[in-house]
């Protein structure tokens, strides 16, 4: 429990890959105009995460180290390309609209990154956890962004969310404000940029007041006895 703890503190904030670590900005940007558009890339990114970071860590012992980087970017084509056909089939819209930035998961820097530095050094268990955890809080940054970018610019939310889960999702369109015509920088890579900025500089203000919070531990002087031999 503690280490799920120290994982799941990890992956959503203290070491968060979008907001701390900066990894994975293209489609962070690119895709994140919407709350649908980024829910779907998320969950794309968390399953291709989870599964690499298991079938890396089951792996690891049988791949040789000079050819292992090679090996991971092979395993993890492969689930893109698993997800890429799942998303084709039952989700064909959200498909056309992300686009290249499906495949594009493959060069993603967060998952080769996790395979790297956790999978391959650890068991399958703590593996998963790591790759859920840092999946989740990839997606949480998607959706806080998009949900910014959506209110921001169409004035909605969930907009197209039957594109993802059904046509029964149709009803989730909340529509915030009414705009007669898009704000488009809120829209565009640009609005994403600086909304982005925000956020870490949200979370780098709420980091320092909790660091403020701690208490300090006394420093501790240590006393040093000289003796004279005259």
């Amino acid at each position: 429990m503690s280490q799920n703890k120290e994982l799941m503190t990890n992956g959503m904030w203290a070491n968060n890959p979008a907001l701390v670590q900066l990894l994975g900005l293209c489609p962070l940007l690119a895709v994140s105009a919407t709350v649908t558009n980024a829910l779907g890339l998320g969950i794309a990114t968390l399953l291709v995460l989870v599964g690499s970071n298991l079938t890396v860590s089951l792996v690891r012992e049988y791949v040789p180290k000079e050819v292992r980087i090679p090996i991971f970017v092979m395993i993890i084509a492969s689930l893109v390309t698993c997800v890429q056909l799942l998303m084709n089939a039952y989700a064909f819209g959200l498909y056309q609209s992300l686009g290249i930035f499906i495949p594009l998961i493959v060069t993603n820097c967060i998952i080769i990154g996790r395979a790297e530095a956790f999978a391959s050094k650890n068991t399958p268990l703590p593996s998963v956890l790591d790759g859920f955890w840092m999946g989740m809080g990839m997606t949480a940054a998607l959706v806080v962004l998009g949900a910014i970018r959506e209110v921001l610019g169409n004035g909605t939310l969930f907009d197209g969310a039957d594109r993802l889960l059904g046509d029964w999702a149709a009803g989730l369109r909340i529509e915030v404000f009414q705009f007669d015509s898009p704000f488009l920088l809120a829209m565009l890579p640009p609005g994403a940029f600086l909304a982005v900025g925000f956020l870490i500089a949200i979370k780098n203000v709420v980091d320092e007041k909790q660091s403020k919070k701690q208490p300090k531990e006394k420093a501790v002087i240590e006393r040093v006895r000289i003796t004279s031999t005259d």
